[in-house]
């Protein structure tokens, strides 16, 4: 059986190739992926390591606080992600037209400054 190890705290210039090698050290990895902002690409400082149950525990055990250029790592095995609030129209926020921009439905005189 496999499990997902969630890994914290990474420094924004780690790579996947380098987890995967950090871990391969306790056993097979499976997969490794680090997530990224989807606004602007950038790392988020955390990852996700797919290995078997009998190694990922011995590599939670052996890499949890384990400093990692200069960061200590946190490694727990992941939580499965609570669902969100359904907030209606697919998402929070939305867009909203700044006045005076919404198609003749604005009926408030401009501001004056």
């Amino acid at each position: 059986m496999q499990q997902t190890i969630f890994v914290g705290n990474l420094p924004f210039s780690t790579t996947e190739a380098e987890i995967h090698n950090l871990f391969s050290q306790y056993g097979t990895v499976i997969s490794v992926k680090l997530i990224a902002d989807r606004e602007t690409g950038r790392p988020r400082g955390f990852g996700f390591v797919e290995m078997e149950d009998a190694e990922a525990n011995v590599a939670i055990d052996a890499l949890n606080e384990m400093d990692f250029n200069g960061r200590p790592l946190r490694v727990n095995k992941a939580q499965e992600r609570a669902p969100r609030e359904d907030r209606g129209g697919g998402g929070g926020g939305g867009f909203r037209p700044p006045r005076g921009d919404r198609g003749g439905n604005d009926r408030r005189p401009p501001r004056r400054f």
